[in-house]
């Protein structure tokens, strides 16, 4: 067991970084640890401050969009809450699955009973996963689904992989809203490697099909409040300064010294060089939008973000080199 002489000298060792914007921030979090707004008329969304759920109240029951784990049982307390107040059903009718990860999935075996809407994709993944906590969707399509719930209608699209394969847009046309989960973080920078993304031009293509759409609340799966269109053109601007940033320094940073240095230690060049690329396309980005994305000083993540970049420029848009003559 870890002694509390130990945990505060490894805290005391944590680095600092800038403070948050405020404008980063969402509201108060209630007793229970969560927070339940209304969108627009019957659409709700939900917050722990970190993972985002949302859900439709009709006077035939209730459809739940994800069920991150984090929020769990909250989220059955926010429909409670909602409903009573409002004096509507309280009984969750279908469950809508964004995409197959856990972290936005895990409590969907929460709700019993219920019809599960997804991707033909994200039931084949789930089926692989086989975890109880969630199981696979019974209604699936490929490309457009329109869910009709109690007069209410919500339009599922897929437009192709962008954060994982399956992963989908949820719009809302009757209430001026629009759920994308792991692309945009409102307010924020991604994390680890966009976000953890499995398809990076996707990823990057995915914020100008969002806007494509008409919608004026942005429900983006993560942290503690709603996005705007103008958080979507900020983080397009992040990646977008990035991605120059990566094709200047690929264009301008000699590999042929790197490997000259180490030899027959072919990897060790390899790293010498693309590590010097990241460095070079990193810093200006974290000083350009330090203060204005929150955690755009935690190096690591602009660092790897801007990695997983510069790899999907030499691997997928090509060409990784010259051809040797």
């Amino acid at each position: 067991m870890t002694s509390p002489a130990t945990t505060a000298s490894a805290t005391a060792a944590l680095p600092d970084y800038a403070p948050i914007p405020r404008s980063a921030l969402g509201p108060a979090l209630n007793e229970q640890g969560y927070f339940v707004g209304r969108v627009e008329r019957n659409l709700y969304w939900v917050t722990d401050g970190v993972y985002q759920s949302a859900f439709l109240t009709t006077p035939d029951g209730v459809v739940v969009f994800d069920a991150p784990p984090s929020i769990g049982h909250n989220l059955r307390r926010a429909v409670e809450e909602i409903a009573a107040a409002n004096g509507v059903p309280n009984t969750v009718t279908h469950l809508v699955y964004s995409h197959h990860h856990a972290d936005h999935a895990g409590a969907s075996s929460l709700f019993e009973n219920v019809v599960r809407v997804g991707h033909e994709e994200t039931r084949r993944l789930l089926l692989r996963d086989n975890d109880p906590a969630r199981p696979a969707p019974e209604v699936t399509f490929a490309d457009r689904y329109t869910l009709e719930v109690g007069d209410e209608r919500v339009e599922l699209a897929w437009h192709g992989p962008n954060h994982s394969p399956d992963n989908i847009f949820i719009h809302f046309p009757d209430h001026d809203a629009l759920m994308m989960i792991d692309v945009v973080n409102a307010g924020w920078v991604p994390i680890y490697n966009l976000n953890l993304s499995e398809d990076v031009p996707g990823y990057i293509a995915a914020p100008a099909t969002a806007l494509s759409y008409p919608w004026s609340h942005f429900i983006c799966g993560h942290l503690g409040r709603l996005a705007t269109r103008e958080d979507v053109a900020v983080h397009q601007a992040y990646i977008a300064d990035i991605e120059a940033n990566v094709k200047e320094a690929l264009a301008s940073v000699d590999p042929v010294p790197f490997y000259m240095r180490y030899g027959e230690n072919f990897w060790a060049g390899v790293k010498a060089h693309l590590d010097t690329v990241t460095e070079r396309a990193v810093a200006p980005v974290i000083a350009k939008y330090t203060g204005v994305l929150a955690a755009a000083d935690i190096e690591v993540f602009t660092r790897t973000t801007t990695f997983a970049i510069m790899q999907s420029f030499r691997l997928d848009s090509g060409p990784s080199g010259l051809v040797h003559p």
